[in-house]
C-alpha cells in the first residue's frame, strides 16, 4: 500500500483527461488583471492536511483562479475563506486564512481532498472525469485510518464520496441516504457524514448559505468527535477496573 505522499506524488502527475490539462493550463497562460504575474500552480491538486485525521472533507473541484493557481485546496478564492475560518472557529485549523501553500496554514485532525483534482471549465467535471478522478479518493479513504466523521460540500460531492465509500469495499447504508443541508447519517463503518451547502459564491452571496448555518456544520463534527473520546475514555477506565479485579 502507498502513503498519503506518494498518493499525493501520483495525483500532481496525473494527465488522464485531456480536457482539464488543456483547461488549466489555458487558465494559467490568460490569468485576469488581478493575477497577472503570478506562477500559477496549473497542475493535480493533491488532498491537503493532517495524516491521521478524524475528518475529511470533501468538495468538487479546485477553482481555476483559486486551487489552480495557488496549488493548495480552497486556497486563494472566496470559498477558502468560509472553510478555514469555519475550520479555525472549530478548532481544525490555527489560522483563518489560506492564501498560499507557504503561509503557514496547518490543519489539526482534518484533511481536505475533493472528487476531481483539476479545475474544470465552468466548475462542471464530465461523469467520465469523474469517474477516472475516483481512485485517488477511494485511497484516501483507505489511507486515512481514523476517521470518524466525512463532511460532504455540496450534492456532487456526497455522491462522489458516497461512490468512492462504496468502491472502497465499505457497506452502504440502506435506504440510501439523502442530500440536505445540515443533514446527517451514521455510516456501517461508523463514520459519520454530514451534509453541507458548498461555499460558493452561488450560496453565499443569495444567502442560500450564511456563516451560522456553515459554522453549525463543523460544530457537529467537532461534536461527533468529543462524543467519540469520552466513550473512548470511559472503555479505558473500565478496563482498567476490571484489570484491577474491581
Amino acid at each position: 500500500m502507498t502513503s498519503l505522499a506518494h498518493l499525493s506524488q501520483s495525483v500532481i502527475r496525473c494527465r488522464k483527461c485531456s480536457r482539464l490539462v488543456r483547461w488549466r493550463e489555458q487558465v494559467s497562460k490568460s490569468p485576469p488583471q488581478r493575477y497577472q504575474g503570478e506562477n500559477y500552480w496549473a497542475k493535480p491538486l493533491p488532498g491537503f492536511g493532517d495524516p491521521q485525521a478524524r475528518v475529511l472533507i470533501v468538495g468538487l473541484a479546485p477553482a481555476a483562479h483559486g486551487g489552480n493557481r495557488t496549488g493548495r485546496m480552497f486556497t486563494g478564492d472566496r470559498s477558502g475563506d468560509w472553510l478555514y475560518g469555519a475550520l479555525h472557529a472549530a478548532g481544525f485549523a490555527n489560522q483563518p486564512q489560506s492564501q498560499h501553500r507557504n503561509d503557514g496554514l496547518k490543519l489539526k485532525d482534518c484533511y481536505i481532498t475533493a472528487a476531481v483534482r483539476c479545475a474544470p471549465p465552468d466548475n462542471k467535471p464530465s461523469r467520465i472525469e469523474f469517474e477516472r478522478c475516483r481512485p485517488y479518493l477511494v485511497e484516501e479513504l483507505t489511507l486515512l485510518k481514523n476517521l470518524r466523521v466525512v463532511i460532504a460540500l455540496g450534492k456532487i460531492a456526497f455522491d462522489s464520496f458516497l461512490a468512492a465509500h462504496q468502491k472502497s469495499g465499505a457497506l452502504m447504508p440502506k435506504p440510501r441516504p439523502l442530500f440536505g443541508h445540515g443533514k446527517s447519517v451514521v455510516l456501517p463503518n461508523r463514520v459519520t457524514l454530514i451534509c453541507s451547502y458548498h461555499p460558493s459564491q452561488q450560496n453565499t452571496f443569495t444567502g442560500k448559505l450564511t456563516q451560522p448555518m456553515f459554522q453549525a456544520v463543523f460544530r457537529k463534527a467537532r461534536e461527533v468527535l468529543t462524543i467519540a473520546d469520552n466513550l473512548e475514555s470511559m472503555v479505558v477506565k473500565s478496563r482498567g477496573r476490571n484489570s484491577n479485579g474491581t
